[in-house]
């Protein structure tokens, strides 16, 4: 095997650049905790937001979505929202992240 002396310096360039990488996903997972994504269901009858983080942040219902005769039906509504809310806040965070790793899947993020 053949000394490189280059190679030295190839792998200091690769740690700083990963090094850069990283401190650009920290900031961006910091700033994903404040941008929300708000989703309604039923003709806006349930309304929901979640974060960057996908914790959901508030549910709005209209008072004729509430039907005692059908508690179902406000449950689904309910659950068609969060659930929608979640994947498209799921779906930024993917976005955002791939500007800054050039699409290159890292585990865990």
């Amino acid at each position: 095997m053949k000394f490189n002396p280059g190679a030295g310096a190839s792998m200091s360039k690769m740690m700083k650049e990963a090094k850069k990488v990283q401190e650009r996903i920290t900031q961006m997972q910091e700033e994903l905790k404040t941008r929300e994504v708000e989703v309604s269901s039923g003709g806006g009858a349930v309304t929901v937001k979640v974060n960057g983080k996908q914790e959901l942040l508030s549910i709005k219902i209209r008072p004729e979505a509430v039907d005692p005769e059908d508690v179902e039906m406000l449950e689904d509504l309910v659950l068609t929202a969060v659930n929608e809310a979640i994947r498209q806040s799921q779906d930024m965070v993917s976005s955002e992240m791939s500007k800054i790793t050039g699409g290159f899947n890292i585990p865990g993020l």
